[in-house]
């Protein structure tokens, strides 16, 4: 069974950046972040699969940058930080063969 541990997230100023981490055991597919504002639904933020193929959300594109490692480790680097972002974001991760994980979700808070 997959085990996450989501790290970073907190308060941050307008244009101000933030880096998230999620480690992740098990046999990875794909990994990513997405985000619940508060009052709305979750979304897709940005995403990695084992290939290195990356899928970002059109708000964050330019902003955003997702990467991982060998040890199933994905980042989200999030910089130019703007109000519209404040969101609890939830590492995701879909193991290969279909199941799919949330983390807890690390609450990211863009105000002056």
């Amino acid at each position: 069974q997959v085990q996450l541990v989501e790290s970073g997230g907190g308060l941050v100023q307008p244009g101000g950046s933030l880096r998230l981490s999620c480690a992740a055991s098990g046999s990875i597919f794909r990994m990513g972040w997405y985000r619940q504002a508060q009052g709305k639904t979750r979304e897709s933020v940005a995403t990695i699969t084992s290939g290195g193929i990356t899928n970002y959300a059109d708000s964050v594109k330019g902003r955003f940058t997702i990467s991982r490692d060998n040890k199933n480790t994905v980042y989200l680097q999030m910089n130019s930080l703007e109000v519209e972002d404040t969101a609890v974001y939830y590492c995701y991760v879909m193991e290969w063969g279909g199941p799919a994980y949330w983390g807890r979700g690390t609450k990211d808070t863009v105000s002056s």
